[in-house]
């Protein structure tokens, strides 16, 4: 399928998800990364929560990353650029929701992308050789380019994968890994 129908497709079926679905779904795939060898690492990139679009709640994952005192780094985006800026989460960071219903700092302590050893990605699908489809601007795409050759990048999904993604670019960034309730998937 292509992208544009595979985000029709995946908007549709998260509409259908109870918030008790989600809540249960998301806390499977934060137990299904603990089987992921992940763990020695530092900075690890976490997307927050879009509850309007039912993401996977990131939350049960945040938990992890602060019980294991991991880095952990949240970004926020520049409609008008495309680019992302990354911040350490502190106890002092102050968040605000975007226009795009998006929670993001206010400020912070800047880490260099360099720095990011695991990024967990969002999605609306990715097929079996690890392509993604995301919400289409390129966030994501053009972040994953600017980061370390072995960084480490996860897709959290609620659904399995599908056979394969008809339209993707050069500049797609595959995914190492995806996590789902059921499954753990390895594209490396």
């Amino acid at each position: 399928m292509l992208k544009k129908d595979l985000r029709k497709k995946y908007k549709e079926l998260r509409s259908t998800l109870s918030e008790e679905q989600i809540e249960d779904k998301s806390l499977a795939i934060a137990n299904r990364l603990l089987q992921v060898g992940i763990w020695d690492n530092t900075y690890f990139h976490l997307f927050l929560t879009i509850e309007e679009q039912k993401e996977v709640d990131t939350e049960f994952v945040l938990q992890i990353l602060a019980g294991k005192d991991k880095e952990i780094v949240v970004a926020k985006s520049n409609f008008e650029t495309l680019e992302m800026t990354h911040y350490l989460l502190t106890d002092n960071t102050k968040f605000q929701k975007s226009d795009y219903n998006i929670y993001e700092p206010v400020d912070g302590l800047e880490v260099p992308t360099s720095k990011i050893d695991v990024v967990f990605v969002p999605l609306l699908t990715y097929d079996v050789k690890g392509n993604r489809v995301g919400y289409g601007k390129g966030f994501y795409d053009n972040f994953l380019s600017k980061c370390k050759a072995d960084v480490i990048k996860i897709g959290l999904s609620f659904f399995e994968p599908e056979e394969s993604i008809e339209d993707v670019s050069p500049t797609d960034i595959r995914l190492d890994y995806c996590v789902t309730p059921m499954t753990l998937y390895s594209f490396r």
